[in-house]
């Protein structure tokens, strides 16, 4: 049987979307068997799809042959039981590369992240994901954030453009993205995706689900997927009580240790897996990693968001 279009597969997800971390070995080298088993645990546990060699899995570490690689092993490793979304990003030129390696890795679709380094203007924003929708087959989500930020006529540009099946926020203006919602709904109707993007997003996720956008980015999920499942189920219940309990006792909690550093986005969720017994060693520079004392209080929230489900049973 031939999997439904991406689009269908992402829209009502019964679980997290999984952003899984790329795994080295001690020499600092791709342990693609470890990445195979990290994706098989973020499948088997309920994700309902796999984000490889996006942010949290430092796709701006990994060389274009690294890239394809760990594509190709999450792909190997979700064996068609969930949809494969590979990241893509950089000037145009390579954008393309990693999209054309990505698809011939397996990958059923694209997040492209931003451009590398320079601010460019609506037109050349426009310009940049149109010639990449149109080198390559696969479904593209374009992700806001960072130095690629649009306007709501831009993101109704976007909707229109063939390929293009989802916009991602990673800015947090929920002004803004009421505005792009009503602007798509209204000048380009149909069944375009929206994410919640943010660094821990479901500190956030009540607030977007007030504006019609259900679906986020979950890193929680890689090392502490019951209580990424708990609140997700939560979330699309209406259980506004558990959400909160766990949004207080865990998730705002994790944050906060998350802003004691700079890339702890990455490297203390990192930490999580190894805390979990999977080995997928360090952060590659410039990040770094996190230090032992934060590396404990991270194990005792992850202890306090299990009792917290507990608590609710």
């Amino acid at each position: 049987m031939t999997p439904a279009p991406l689009a269908a597969r992402l829209r009502a997800p019964s679980g997290p979307l999984f952003f899984p971390v790329t795994a080295y070995g001690p020499d600092g080298s791709v342990d693609l068997d470890v990445y195979r088993e990290h994706v098989r645990r973020g499948v088997d546990a309920g994700a309902t799809a796999v984000f490889a060699c996006c942010g949290t899995g430092e796709f701006h570490a990994l060389t274009p042959e690294e890239f394809q690689a760990c594509v190709r092993a999450a792909v190997e490793a979700a064996a068609g039981r969930v949809p494969v979304v590979a990241g893509a990003g950089y000037g145009t030129a390579l954008a393309v590369r990693f999209a054309r390696l990505a698809e011939e890795a397996g990958a059923d679709g694209l997040l492209a992240m931003p451009p590398y380094l320079v601010v460019a203007g609506q037109e050349g924003l426009l310009r940049h994901y149109r010639e990449l929708a149109a080198a390559t087959s696969l479904d593209i989500v374009v992700y806001q954030r960072d130095n690629a930020l649009f306007t709501p006529g831009t993101v109704v540009e976007l909707a229109r453009t063939d390929g293009v099946i989802g916009f991602k926020d990673g800015l947090g203006d929920l002004d803004l993205m009421q505005r792009v919602v009503s602007a798509v709904r209204s000048e380009a109707p149909g069944d375009f995706l929206y994410f919640n993007g943010l660094p821990t997003a479901e500190l956030t996720a009540l607030a977007y689900r007030g504006i019609g956008i259900t679906l986020y980015s979950s890193a929680v999920f890689c090392f502490a997927p019951e209580i990424a499942l708990a609140f997700h189920t939560a979330l699309n219940s209406g259980d506004d009580t558990t959400a909160n309990r766990l949004l207080d006792g865990f998730y705002r909690p994790f944050v906060d240790l998350r802003a004691l550093g700079r890339g702890y986005a990455v490297s203390l969720v990192k930490a999580g897996v190894r805390l979990r017994g999977l080995d997928v060693g360090e952060v590659r520079p410039p990040l770094h990693e996190p230090p032992e004392e934060h590396v404990k209080q991270l194990a005792e929230l992850v202890e306090r968001g299990h009792a917290l489900i507990e608590e609710g049973r």
